[in-house]
């Protein structure tokens, strides 16, 4: 078996048996494939696509290519939840700690955010102190003593993804089905969890344009986890507008924070609330979708999740002053208002271009060596279905960029359309499958 017949037979339209993309994936890991022969099947992948025996057996290769997580320690079914990425995106800082609230052990491998999306291990880190890197024996012992715990993925978990997803990133060959699914499908098979809840995100702040797209990634990704013996749900949401209306680390940590206080927005509240809900399910701890709801809504109005969240925060070394004193987060020294440049109706907010401006601002990377500003972000005054005056805030920017700020305001101005008739926003969640 050698690489140049592999290529040529998936050029060709060819079907890929497991023996040869576990040749593939071994090769890759191990070094003995060059990088010009992996892109040239990427290519050969990204054309003529891959069909879904393939896509599974890829899964498990690369699940398999390094270091995988036993939670058999921990007793009951571990569920995980994975987002496909957007703007204004804390939802696990809600949503992991309510759960954990409910008696449902949590143990959640997260990471860095990438581009014009942000990620859990960067917003955690405006607590100062925090370790987020735990090893396996700390990580499984936490969960085991207090029910939750968020850490990076640590040790080699998932070489192969590693290596294949910066010649992705460089070939143009990041936008395919199968090789999307078993990037994302891999590392949470390899992180142990028994069941997984997939929030698959729809709109221009995500990866998926149209809803038809969204539930075809969703369906390929539930296919995989029930071949590979794990339920999974997948929830279709919203991401045509950034979610909340916090965009930055430390400032989505404070909405975070005042969500389980009780004062969140609606749709990151709907949005965690229907994301608890199905791993709730998916723990068989409850069997009816009404009585899990009215749980973690309860959970969330008493302070019991708060109360897990400053547990959780405490356990991995972060201070919780914080959670009082938001003074105490990372913070920006130069801010500017951004103003309506005409009174109606917000009728439309591009998400993408937020969060765009948020990364220039210098809450995101463009690089996954890029340093982050925690204190760096926007903060949106208006939204869909609201409405604006000349003049009045549209938002706010945060930065410690001086120079920045005016080529931020330039380019997310436009991000609102404003129109003369009065719309509604649309419900976050489109539909769980």
């Amino acid at each position: 078996m050698n690489m140049t017949d592999i290529i040529a037979k998936k050029r060709d339209g060819g079907t890929l048996s497991e023996a040869e993309i576990s040749f593939f994936i071994t090769g890759v890991t191990n070094g003995s494939i060059p990088d010009y022969q992996s892109s040239a099947l990427l290519m050969a992948i990204y054309l003529k696509k891959m069909k879904p025996r393939e896509t599974t057996y890829l899964t498990r290769c690369m699940m398999e290519s390094g270091d995988q997580i036993n939670l058999a320690k921990i007793p009951g079914t571990k569920v995980d939840k994975h987002s496909t990425g957007g703007v204004g995106d804390k939802t696990t800082l809600v949503l992991t700690p309510l759960v954990a609230a409910c008696g449902v052990p949590v143990a959640k491998m997260t990471g860095k955010g990438l581009g014009h999306t942000g990620g859990t291990m960067d917003k955690l880190e405006a607590f100062a102190g925090i370790r987020t890197a735990l090893n396996q024996a700390e990580f499984i012992k936490q969960v085991k003593k207090l029910g939750l715990a968020v850490s990076g993925q640590s040790g080699n978990l998932v070489p192969a993804d590693q290596h294949l997803y910066a010649l992705r990133d460089v070939t143009s060959t990041v936008d395919n089905l199968s090789l999307i699914s078993a990037s994302i499908m891999s590392k949470k098979l390899a992180s142990g969890a028994d069941a997984i809840v997939l929030d698959v995100k729809v709109g221009n702040g995500g990866f998926n344009p149209t809803v038809a797209a969204a539930r075809k990634l969703a369906k390929t990704m539930i296919r995989i986890g029930e071949q590979m013996d794990r339920k999974t749900v997948a929830v279709i949401s919203r991401m045509d507008q950034p979610l909340g209306r916090a965009v930055g680390n430390s400032l989505e940590v404070i909405e975070a924070i005042e969500t389980l206080k009780g004062n969140g927005p609606k749709d990151l509240v709907d949005l965690s609330i229907e994301l608890g809900v199905q791993m709730l399910l998916l723990s068989g701890k409850f069997s009816n979708k009404t009585a899990a709801k009215k749980v973690l809504k309860q959970q969330l109005k008493s302070g019991a999740a708060l109360k897990m969240f400053k547990k959780f925060i405490k356990a991995q070394g972060g201070d919780i002053a914080g959670i009082k004193d938001y003074e105490r987060f990372p913070g920006a020294k130069y801010t500017l208002e951004v103003m309506a440049p005409k009174s109606g109706w917000i009728n439309g907010l591009t998400a993408r271009t937020i969060g765009l401006g948020s990364m220039k601002l210098g809450a995101g990377r463009q690089k996954k060596t890029d340093p982050i500003d925690l204190g760096a972000g926007i903060y949106l005054h208006k939204k869909i279905g609201e409405k604006v005056k000349t003049g009045e805030r549209l938002a706010t920017l945060y930065t410690n960029r001086k120079k920045t700020l005016q080529e931020v305001e330039d380019l997310i101005t436009p991000a609102w359309s404003i129109g003369t008739r009065a719309v509604k926003a649309k419900p976050v969640v489109v539909e769980v499958l």
